[in-house]
């Protein structure tokens, strides 16, 4: 991969999946954003991504809609121990509040979780090496 996301993007695919958010089908998903008001389509074909989400299309990384798909495709890890901890979490609302600092964003999430924090964040880290070591592309269209 030619670029890597941010890691919180991780943290966007957990809520994204335990929000069930994203409808699988057979070479796409259709994945509705945190607040509810935008739908996102991400597409694949063999090893090659793509999606309209604004951080996949723009900055050429693969945005969480893009990185939840892999870990329902078991391309990544899907750490289903901690995912209950993520529901319905307004990650845009966040990221507007902090200016798109991610890791305040983060922080903010992680002090209201009652659970090993540094767990949480050792495991997101093993899922970005994972991620980093994927073997895909990211394109604006297939």
């Amino acid at each position: 991969m030619e670029k890597m996301p941010p890691i919180a993007k991780i943290y966007e695919a957990y809520t994204c999946i335990i929000d069930q958010r994203i409808q699988l089908q057979k070479n796409k998903a259709l994945v509705t954003s945190s607040d509810q008001k935008k739908k996102y389509t991400v597409q694949w074909k063999d090893n090659i991504y793509s999606s309209n989400d604004s951080a996949t299309f723009w900055q050429s990384y693969p945005g969480y809609p893009i990185i939840a798909v892999l870990m329902l495709q078991n391309k990544l890890n899907c750490p289903k121990e901690i995912l209950p901890f993520f529901k319905k979490i307004n990650w845009h609302k966040l990221n507007v509040k902090y200016k798109r600092n991610y890791d305040k964003a983060i922080e903010e999430v992680l002090n209201h979780i009652s659970y090993d924090k540094n767990k949480i964040i050792t495991i997101t880290q093993n899922i970005y090496q994972e991620l980093q070591n994927l073997n895909i592309q990211i394109k604006r269209k297939i």
